[in-house]
């Protein structure tokens, strides 16, 4: 906020600012500041350099030269820390290009937001500095106010908890377990209420994740599969802390499998750079060789997923999971020198990605300055010291004693002592890019061919291997510089989770194992119902550990010295994920995740009234007060229900016999219900052929329906009374997804002036014309004074059922193709 005022006297003068919930309030302290003439300025300004010079004097020493920097960045991480709500610390205190905006324009806060992983950066920074009260407030401001219910956090939130921007990164899910670990929170209630439902959500989601760190795209990322590895290897050495076995292998057999195949999903044996293997930025399915094509954010192109790089794969480097020394590792940062690294004035830098399009664009306009995000990527400081620490290790691995061909201990000395020196030089390049202000910023000018600063666009003047109009300082920068300058004094990377190092880089992956379930069989396992209990039995390696994790169930078993092991656990009240896992005495896992799910509950047995209707009917179902009898005459061995009732899953609900070639079921519904369902005949799901009524499911077949007696259709759908409002077909060519048909309806506005309207977008397109009747229900709302006209925009689909869930490119379909081409009619 900036708010300039003239002075119209000439003389010298002290100004005060207050603050308060009233301007009474506000009046009042700033006159505060007044009382007994200037003694309260002077002692209040004094009080201030005191608090800030005794802060200094805790902080570490490094090498001279960096030291003032170093001060500055624990002052600024310090000074981003709310007062009030302790612990919430934002990414920056700027607007980002806020210099090209007008003031009267919305800019959704800028980084004023709290990020997971941008406090993770910054606790790690407190830790180094010493400040542990600091990094645990953090922590409680992640668990007390931005977790959710269901373990998970969300991308961003206010300093309340609210919900800033709107997708989950799964590496922020996973970066306050890593927090908690090396904090030692090990406590029961930090562990029930927080770890383990995190830990859970990361199970039951990952690895792929709906946003990587750059926040962007959907996938399989070499950094967050990183941070969920290391989280999970930390979560479980808490619930080991906290006497839960089962939960402990879940994590570990569950990490293990995912540090088995991060190669698998992220690297290329097929890239057209260096020998063809090297890993990538993202895929998005898993399947880096597959040829598969990406569309990068910000207007910045479509390329072969073979074809974008980062450095993100560091990532399992500094968390402990892969050797710094590991071939495939050493080849892919050859690829990142050759494609993403730019030597400037003050060092080496480097991009995020290959053609990156956030930042600045060449001739100085800020990013999205057409207000459609176009700009191109710059340089990111913060790079340069995750670089740094990547080598510190690299040195540590040089003085070991796992490079067996180096039997010189002179050699590997110089050879490690030079490795060292490189992070010490990444060090200065940061320090060189930070500003007059010690501030350092998120992205760094890329060029000597500097453009003019004409029309003031951007702020400050560019200059080569200096700060851009990004924010500046960026929490996670100044974090970066304190932990590298820690790092290389201590000489190792002290954010290292030492759990993590030991089991996959000092150790090695553990190997995959295996067992084998004899029972329940499948069949019996559907025909339970919620409650009801089962016992699974198999074989496995005699004394391993076999763990179960179902909803909140958890079972631990250790196999009998015959391989043989079972126990007990409870059908769920609706369908979920179970994890059956298992860890060997070698230490060899493995995790097998199985859908579960119990029985409808309000089945009932079919009294002898009830079985003579079914005889006579000719049609289903019967409708009998509260109740719904289902009949299914034909041969058949097994008839079962599935619906809206049941989630669409075959979860029991199976019909009696109740005769030759008849079955039946009766359950209870609700008195207004309208229900969708379908009968699955032993395996084969069909629209009940005793029901006439039936509709287009929507995906290429029909499903049965019926009503109970008080259900009421909406009164807005009635076809009476349409306007001459037109319904306009155009087609739109996407580049990722071809060509589409989009409809729009525009109402009729009595007005001779230009009239902006919102604009609904509509999925499931003409469904919603035909089936859902919205134009009729908007023009009925409207004429009966419930709602203001509005557009509507109905996007017909190809495959409702891939391009909805969770997609990411369906996201960017509407909102880079769909939306522009509405705006400009």
């Amino acid at each position: 906020v900036i708010q300039i005022a003239k002075v119209t006297f000439p003389q010298n003068a002290t100004l005060a600012l207050g603050f308060g919930k009233t301007p009474e309030d506000a009046l009042k302290a700033a006159q505060g500041t007044f009382s007994n003439k200037l003694k309260g300025v002077t002692d209040s300004f004094e009080e201030y350099i005191k608090g800030w010079s005794d802060y200094v004097k805790t902080i570490p020493k490094v090498e001279p030269k960096y030291q003032a920097q170093f001060n500055m960045a624990a002052m600024v991480l310090k000074a981003q820390e709310d007062k009030t709500v302790r612990g919430a610390n934002v990414a920056s205190l700027t607007v980002p290009w806020g210099g090209g905006v007008n003031a009267n324009e919305d800019v959704g806060g800028g980084y004023h937001l709290v990020w997971s992983r941008d406090l993770y950066q910054v606790v790690t920074a407190y830790m180094a500095l010493g400040d542990v009260a600091a990094a645990n407030r953090a922590l409680d401001f992640l668990f007390n106010i931005q977790q959710k219910p269901d373990g998970s956090f969300p991308q961003n939130s206010w300093l309340d908890g609210k919900r800033g921007w709107g997708s989950l990164q799964l590496d922020e899910v996973a970066y306050p377990l890593i927090m908690t670990y090396q904090l030692k929170r090990f406590d029961k209630a930090t562990y029930e209420n927080h770890v383990k439902r995190a830990a859970d959500f990361l199970v039951k989601t990952g690895p792929k994740t709906p946003q990587e760190r750059w926040e962007e795209k959907s996938g399989y990322s070499p950094s967050t599969i990183a941070a969920e590895i290391a989280g999970l290897v930390c979560a479980a050495e808490i619930a080991k802390k906290n006497d839960d076995e089962a939960s402990a292998t879940v994590y570990l057999a569950t990490a293990d499998d995912w540090a088995r195949n991060v190669e698998r999903w992220t690297a290329t044996t097929k890239g057209k750079y260096g020998d063809g293997n090297y890993y990538l930025r993202l895929t998005e399915n898993g399947t880096p060789d597959a040829g598969e094509k990406t569309v990068l954010n910000n207007n910045a192109g479509t390329f072969l997923e073979t074809e974008i790089v980062d450095a993100g794969f560091l990532e399992l480097v500094r968390l402990g999971i892969k050797s710094p020394d590991d071939p495939l590792i050493v080849k892919s940062l050859k690829i990142i020198d050759e494609k993403i690294k730019v030597n400037t004035p003050n060092g080496e830098a480097f991009y995020r990605y290959n053609n990156d399009g956030y930042g600045e664009m060449d001739d100085g306009r800020r990013w999205n300055w057409d207000g459609k995000y176009t700009g191109k990527g710059r340089l990111w400081a913060l790079l340069s010291g995750e670089r740094g620490q990547y080598e510190l290790a690299l040195a540590n691995a040089e003085r070991g004693t796992r490079n067996a061909e180096k039997n010189n201990k002179l050699e590997k000395s110089n050879s490690a002592f030079s490795i060292q020196h490189s992070a010490f030089r990444r060090l200065d390049a940061m320090l060189g890019f930070a500003n007059e202000g010690l501030m350092i910023p998120e992205q760094v000018w890329d060029k000597a061919d500097v453009p003019k600063n004409i029309d003031k666009q951007y702020i400050p003047e560019l200059k080569f291997g200096e700060g851009t109009g990004s924010a500046t300082p960026l929490a996670w920068s100044m974090a970066q510089f304190i932990r590298l300058a820690v790092n290389l004094q201590a000489g190792r990377n002290l954010d290292t989770p030492d759990v993590v190092y030991n089991r996959y880089v000092k150790n090695g992956i553990p190997g995959q194992t295996g067992f084998n379930v004899s029972s329940p069989d499948p069949n019996s396992l559907a025909a339970l119902k919620a409650g009801e209990v089962f016992t699974v039995k198999g074989q496995a390696a005699p004394n391993s550990i076999i763990a179960a994790v179902l909803d909140d169930q958890r079972q631990s078993v250790k196999v009998g010295g015959d391989g043989k092991f079972s126990f007990t656990m409870k059908m769920p009240a609706s369908e979920t994920v179970g994890y059956l896992a298992i860890q060997t005495p070698d230490g060899a896992t493995f995790i097998s995740p199985n859908k579960i799910g119990g029985a409808v509950k309000k089945e009932e047995k079919l009294s002898a009234e009830i079985i003579e209707k079914v005889k006579n009917s000719k049609q289903s179902p019967l409708i009998e007060g509260g109740k719904a009898i289902f009949i299914y005459r034909g041969a058949a061995k097994r008839v079962q229900l599935a619906g809206d009732f049941t989630g669409w899953q075959p979860r029991g609900a199976v019909l009696q016999d109740v005769g030759e070639n008849l079955k039946a079921a009766i359950m209870e519904f609700p008195a207004t219900a309208r229900i969708e369902y379908k009968f699955i005949i032993d395996g084969n799901w069909i629209p009940d052929p005793m029901n006439p009524n039936k509709l287009d499911n929507g995906v290429g077949s029909e499903n049965s329906f019926f009503t109970m007696p008080d259900y009421q259709p909406t009164i807005w759908g009635k076809e009476d009374k349409l306007s001459s409002a037109k319904i306009e077909e155009i087609e739109i060519d996407s580049k990722i997804y071809g060509k589409r048909a989009v409809k729009i309806y525009q109402p009729l506005i009595n007005s001779n002036e230009k009239v902006f309207l919102p604009t609904l977008y509509l999925q499931d397109g003409t469904d919603y014309i035909n089936r859902a009747k919205a134009v009729q229900v908007q023009e009925n709302l409207v004429r009966a004074g419930k709602v203001k006209p509005f557009i509507m925009v109905f996007v017909d689909y190809k495959d409702r059922t891939k391009e909805y869930w969770a997609s990411d490119d369906y996201a960017k379909f509407l909102a880079t193709e769909v939306v522009p081409v509405i705006d400009t009619k």
